[in-house]
């Protein structure tokens, strides 16, 4: 029975790079112990593409001990130096009640600020109101107005993206992720609020919702998509800054099949929607999010090549932008239980909270009615 070990510790990669870019690896012997005895393993310090400063995991696996003498020496035969975080880890035992009580009254207090301040017409601000109300006076056409309010949304959210580095130096990573969300998610509630309030308002251009099997089509596609979308937000707390925000350099999970997956995500549930209402204002509507989140590609990965240097290069080499493209071509090679990184509890919780969006669509659907935007 192979018995596999899992290794953490920091550190950069150095300008020596292995003859094969793709892979890090090194060859090593091990001594199998007798019962009951410890393991000792080379120290990794020596080897040409280490050196203590960041994290990483090391998986090796040996072959069956029972097998063998405590004498003998057995080569490991799998091993692979996973430069990014081991994305949707969750542990129960790591985590805090306190902490969890403590992201449930940020939340309480964001939604109440959020209702009061923009979305309230009746004893709030209104804010919402007001600002769909004045993008509108732009053009009477809903495409040219949905079109607008992806782009100020996308200037506010990818503009403060690109200036975290500096916004954190200046006011900290807690502060500036309230900025960041503050700014962004009224703006995003605009900007689907008035999707779906106007979904129907432009141009038909086909109709298809009577072609037997699209919809259960579209409806899986869409399902999928959302678990390219929110590949970054598996610690809520971080999102909450309840932990200290970070800038994450994921490499498995998802990351796997794609460098990118929000994008891919935003693509997919842009084409679905697109097809099944098929007329212009859907089309607006995709061609804004598409080109918001197409710009997210070069803008992430820039950002990450500054934050992360040469172990962001590594990743980049063997993964891709472009769905199973590094996979096809052998730059990514997937474990044999490839499966168990999605059998965790924040993919379990991106089912449960997408069923129950599709569910809540008329809830929804009604509540943007009232608002009038």
């Amino acid at each position: 029975m192979a018995t596999s070990i899992v290794l953490s510790s920091p550190f950069s990669l150095s300008p020596h790079r292995p003859t094969n870019k793709n892979q890090f690896h090194y060859q090593t012997h091990f001594t199998i112990p007798r019962p009951n005895s410890i393991l000792t393993l080379p120290k990794l310090s020596s080897l040409p593409c280490c050196s203590f400063k960041s994290k990483f995991k090391l998986r090796t696996s040996i072959g069956d001990a029972a097998k063998k003498t405590s004498n003998d020496d057995d080569e490991a035969d799998d091993e692979a130096l996973v430069v990014g975080e081991d994305s949707a880890f969750f542990e129960l035992a790591q985590q805090k009640i306190s902490s969890w009580l403590l992201f449930s009254i940020v939340l309480g207090v964001v939604l109440f600020v959020l209702d009061y301040a923009w979305i309230d017409n009746s004893n709030g601000l209104g804010l919402g109101l007001a600002f769909v109300n004045a993008v509108s006076q732009l053009s009477d056409s809903h495409e040219v107005v949905m079109l607008t309010l992806i782009l100020i949304f996308a200037l506010v959210h990818s503009g403060l993206a690109s200036l975290r580095d500096v916004g954190e130096k200046l006011i900290g990573e807690r502060a500036f992720r309230v900025l960041f969300a503050g700014t962004s998610l009224p703006l995003a509630v605009s900007t689907v609020v008035y999707f779906i309030n106007h979904r129907y308002d432009g141009l038909q251009l086909w109709q298809l919702q009577s072609v037997p099997g699209l919809h259960q089509l579209l409806w899986l596609s869409n399902f999928i998509s959302f678990f390219f979308l929110y590949p970054s937000t598996f610690n809520l707390l971080e999102v909450a800054a309840v932990d200290k925000p970070k800038m994450h350099l994921w490499e498995t999970g998802i990351m796997r099949i794609t460098r990118h997956p929000q994008m891919v995500g935003q693509v997919m549930w842009c084409l679905a929607h697109t097809i099944w209402i098929g007329n212009s204002v859907a089309v607006a509507a995709s061609v804004g999010l598409i080109g918001h989140h197409l710009f997210g590609v070069w803008n992430g990965d820039r950002r990450l090549a500054i934050r992360y240097g040469e172990a962001f290069e590594v990743v980049k080499r063997r993964t891709s932008v472009i769905p199973f493209a590094a996979i096809l071509d052998g730059r990514q090679q997937l474990p044999k239980d490839y499966y168990k990184e999605f059998l965790r509890l924040p993919y379990l919780s991106i089912t449960a909270l997408t069923l129950g969006a599709y569910f809540a669509h008329p809830l929804m659907q009604a509540a943007s009615f009232r608002l009038h935007w």
